[in-house]
C-alpha cells in the first residue's frame, strides 16, 4: 500500500476512535430521509437564484466532496438519484456540530443530513445543513479529487470502488434493469408469462457450448449447469403454455473476452403457433421498446457511428450473404468449397475441415461478413447440421428456418422455427452424439427424457434467444461485456 494511502486510513481510523470516544456510534443502523436528492431537484430544481424554500428535507448519501472555508464548509452529498451541494455553517450547527462536520468527515462517508434546500448567488441548489448524522465511516480514501478510476483492469477487480466513483458505472447498472424490465413488460403486455427453469442439468441441452460440471453429494451425481433453458421452456409448450419466457443466467465452459463472459444474462421467449417471421416482429418490436425506454428514439450512437433501429430491419439470407461477402460458392460440397477459400487465402482453422460443411459457412459468416452488419440485421436460413433444434426450411431440406440478429456487427439473438417431430429430432441428436465421438466437445448430447415429452405432442412455435449483455452494450454504448456486467468474471 503506497506511503500516503497507509498515512489517510490512519488518520481515518484515530477520527473513527475519537467518535467512539465521545460516545458516537458511527455506524448506526438505520435513518430515516424524506426526500432523495432527485426528489428535491424535482420540487426545487428551477428556483431562482438567492431564494430561500422554508422546506425541511432530509437527505442521505456518500460525501463526494469538502471544501472548508473558515465558519462555512461546502460539501457535495451523493444518493442513486443524484448529487446536491451542501452548505454547513457556524452560524446553523454551533461551533462543536461545526467542527465535527467540518473537521470529522472525510470523503467518501454516508451521512444524513437535515436542512433547507435554497439556490445561491450562482442559483444552485443548495443544502442549508441544520443537522447531520454520521452513517457509515468511510476507512479507504477515494480516488484522488474524485476524478474516478482510470485503470481499466483496477476498475473491474474494485467494482464497488468503481461504481462509487464512475458515474457511468453507476447509470449503466441503472439502464441495464431499466431495459430487463422493458422487456418483461412487452412480453407479459403480449400474453407471455415468466418462469423458470433448473440451472442444474442432467443433460446440458439447448445450445452448441462447452458446458460446466459440478456433483451433488447425496445423489452422488454429477450435474451441469445450464447452457441454454431451451429445451425446458419447450416441455411448457407440450404442457400447455403457450407464450413463456425465462430471463435469467446461463453458464458456458468458455474464453473471456470483450463480447464473452462464461456468466451470462440471456432472454429465451416461446410463442405456440408461430414461426420464425413472427419471432422476428417480437424481436423488432422488443429492440425498438428497448432503445424507447433508454433514449427515447429509434437512432443512437455506439462507438461514435449512429445505430438506426427504425422498422423493419434489414432480412437477409445467410447463403447469399456469405457468398457475396467471400466469393465463394457456398452451394458446393465441402471439399470444392474448401479448395475454393483456400484460393482466395481465406485462413479456415483444420478443426473445421472435416465437417459439418454448415460449420465452415458459420466461419465464414464470422471472419467475412459479421463486422459489416451494422444496423440491425436478421441472417436467415442456416444449414440444417448446425442447427439441431430448428424446423427445416420449406422447400429446403438442407437448411433450417433460423435466423440471428446482428447489431454493431455482433449476434445479438438466435430464433428458430422450433422441431416439433420427434423422430426428426432423435435423428438431429444422433447426428450430434457423432460429432461428440469425433471430439467436438460442443455438440448436444441425446436427450431421450426431451424426445419423449416430445411425442405427447408439442405445438408449432417460434422460440428466440437474446444475449442480454449484448444487447444492453449497444443500448449503452459500451465497448466492452464487462462494463454492462456488475462484476464480470476476471483473468
Amino acid at each position: 500500500m503506497p506511503v500516503a494511502e497507509a498515512d489517510l486510513q490512519t488518520s481515518r481510523r484515530e477520527k473513527l476512535s475519537r467518535l467512539r470516544a465521545q460516545g458516537i456510534e458511527p455506524y448506526p443502523y438505520a435513518y430515516s430521509r424524506t426526500h432523495t436528492v432527485g426528489e428535491v431537484r424535482a420540487s426545487f430544481g428551477n428556483l431562482p437564484p438567492n431564494q430561500r424554500t422554508g422546506a425541511r428535507v432530509a437527505l442521505a448519501g456518500r460525501l463526494t466532496a469538502l471544501r472548508r472555508m473558515g465558519k462555512a464548509t461546502f460539501a457535495n452529498l451523493l444518493d442513486r438519484s443524484g448529487r446536491i451541494q451542501l452548505y454547513a455553517s457556524t452560524n446553523a450547527l454551533g461551533p462543536e456540530v461545526y467542527e465535527r462536520f467540518a473537521s470529522g468527515l472525510d470523503l467518501g462517508d454516508i451521512v444524513g443530513v437535515v436542512g433547507e434546500p435554497f439556490t445561491t448567488k450562482t442559483g444552485e441548489l443548495t443544502m442549508d445543513v441544520r443537522e447531520f448524522t454520521l452513517l457509515s465511516k468511510s476507512l479507504r480514501p477515494l480516488p484522488e479529487k474524485w476524478h474516478g478510476l482510470k485503470d481499466v483492469e483496477t476498475r473491474y477487480r474494485q467494482r464497488a470502488l468503481d461504481l462509487i466513483a464512475n458515474e457511468d458505472a453507476r447509470r449503466i447498472v441503472q439502464k441495464r434493469a431499466e431495459i430487463f424490465r422493458t422487456c418483461r413488460s412487452y412480453l407479459d403486455a403480449r400474453g407471455f408469462i415468466e418462469v423458470e427453469t433448473p440451472i442444474f442439468q442432467a443433460i446440458p441441452g439447448g445450445a452448441t457450448a462447452r458446458p460446466f460440471i459440478t456433483h451433488h453429494n447425496v445423489l452422488d451425481r454429477d450435474l451441469y449447469l445450464r447452457v441454454a433453458p431451451e429445451l425446458y421452456l419447450k416441455r411448457l409448450l407440450v404442457g400447455g403454455l403457450e407464450k413463456v419466457y425465462e430471463l435469467g443466467r446461463n453458464f458456458r465452459n468458455e474464453g473471456i473476452s470483450s463480447e464473452h463472459n462464461p456468466e451470462f444474462t440471456a432472454l429465451e421467449a416461446y410463442e405456440a403457433y408461430a414461426d420464425y417471421a413472427a419471432a422476428m416482429e417480437l424481436a423488432e418490436g422488443l429492440v425498438e421498446a428497448c432503445a424507447l425506454a433508454v433514449a427515447g428514439k429509434t437512432r443512437l450512437e455506439y462507438q461514435g457511428r449512429e445505430v438506426d433501429f427504425a422498422r423493419p430491419w434489414r432480412r437477409v439470407s445467410l447463403l447469399d450473404l456469405v457468398a457475396q461477402e467471400s466469393g465463394c460458392d457456398v452451394e458446393k460440397p465441402l471439399p470444392e468449397l474448401l479448395r475454393e477459400i483456400d484460393s482466395k487465402a481465406i485462413p479456415v482453422p483444420g478443426h473445421l475441415r472435416t465437417g459439418p460443411k454448415g460449420k465452415v459457412i458459420e466461419h465464414l459468416l464470422e471472419t467475412k461478413v459479421q463486422e459489416n452488419l451494422w444496423n440491425p440485421t436478421f441472417v436467415l436460413d442456416f444449414p440444417l447440421d448446425i442447427s439441431p433444434l430448428a424446423k427445416r426450411k420449406r422447400g429446403r431440406d438442407d437448411l433450417v428456418e433460423r435466423f440471428e440478429l446482428y447489431i454493431t456487427g455482433r449476434e445479438i439473438a438466435n430464433a428458430f422455427s422450433e422441431l416439433n417431430d420427434p423422430d426428426d429430432q432423435r435423428e438431429r441428436f444422433a447426428m450430434q452424439e457423432a460429432l461428440r465421438a469425433s471430439g467436438d466437445e460442443e455438440a448436444q448430447p441425446i436427450d431421450e427424457d426431451f424426445v419423449r415429452d416430445l411425442e405427447l405432442g408439442m405445438p408449432p412455435a417460434a422460440g428466440i434467444g437474446f444475449g442480454m449483455d449484448r444487447l444492453v452494450m449497444v443500448l449503452m454504448d459500451a465497448p466492452s461485456i464487462r462494463e454492462v456486467l456488475a462484476f464480470p468474471l476476471l483473468r
